[in-house]
């Protein structure tokens, strides 16, 4: 198995872009060249100064510095709401799809009405009456996200419960919790994973847009979307501004998505036999 990961261009080139922005994020406070939020009214919208390579914001803040801590809110509403969205959305979907009857009923018309709604809209309707700050948005777009793990779990416990070796551990008399554990949880973890990197992309994608509007990370805090909604008004004057955070933006989605090709490509037996 290792193997099929090394050979995956596309997953080593994916893991080179994100491990240092991990790395990064980890140790970002310690490796800052300057205080993000101090001020510096003198050097206001500098497109580059020494000891500020990638010039200064509105405030005079270094952007440099920004964008490195600017990394921290949008991984950790990140992982935050995908761990939440992985976990509810994987109980709900084998709730359903094991045990039928009313609970599959009721679980997946619930799923279905939140899916009908755009995840953008959707959350902006929870963060007008939650209010905006890192532990919301990630409850808020955990909830989001939750009906598409839900979605997979259910449609594979489907299919894994009809195979002989589940039929045959029920017939034994084994308990529905290790046939959930044991049998059926097992054998649908690989689209889940798939699904896990694809809605990391998005969450950041989500959470810079919510931040973009003022309705994500709380100011004086950076935040990638935050900055790139900060220097909406001052591109004219430096436009590399804009530049720098949307770059990362971009870049790190990026390595998302191409993380997530790779591992379906890697994960799924049916395109391992073609």
């Amino acid at each position: 198995m290792l193997r099929k990961f090394v050979r995956n261009k596309t997953f080593v080139f994916s893991v080179i872009v994100l491990l240092p922005i991990l790395i990064v994020a980890a140790i970002g406070p310690w490796i800052v060249p300057h205080d993000p939020l101090e001020l510096h009214p003198e050097n206001v919208l500098k497109p580059a100064l020494p000891g500020h390579p990638l010039g200064t914001d509105e405030f005079g803040r270094d952007i440099l510095s920004r964008l490195i801590l600017g990394i921290r809110p949008s991984l950790i509403v990140a992982l935050g709401s995908t761990l939440l969205a992985f976990t509810t959305g994987l109980l709900l979907g084998l709730t359903a799809g094991y045990f039928r009857g009313i609970a599959e009923k009721a679980i997946m018309r619930v799923v279905d009405i939140v899916l009908c709604f755009p995840p953008i809209l959707l959350a902006l309707m929870v963060v007008g009456f939650w209010g905006a700050g890192v532990s919301n948005l990630i409850v808020i777009i955990g909830i989001v996200y939750a009906p598409h793990f839900a979605r997979i779990a259910y449609s594979s416990t489907l299919q894994v419960k009809k195979l002989e070796y589940v039929e045959s551990e029920l017939s034994l008399g084994a308990s529905h919790g290790r046939v959930l554990l044991g049998c059926i949880l097992p054998n649908i973890l690989s689209p889940l994973i798939i699904q896990i990197s694809l809605t990391i992309a998005a969450s950041i994608l989500l959470e810079s847009g919510l931040s973009f509007l003022g309705l994500g990370v709380v100011p004086p805090a950076p935040s990638w979307g935050q900055m790139i909604g900060q220097s909406r008004g001052y591109i004219s004057l430096n436009p590399m501004y804009a530049v720098w955070p949307s770059l990362c933006l971009g870049v790190t989605i990026l390595a998302v998505n191409l993380l997530g090709d790779s591992l379906r490509d890697i994960l799924d037996p049916k395109l391992n036999r073609s």
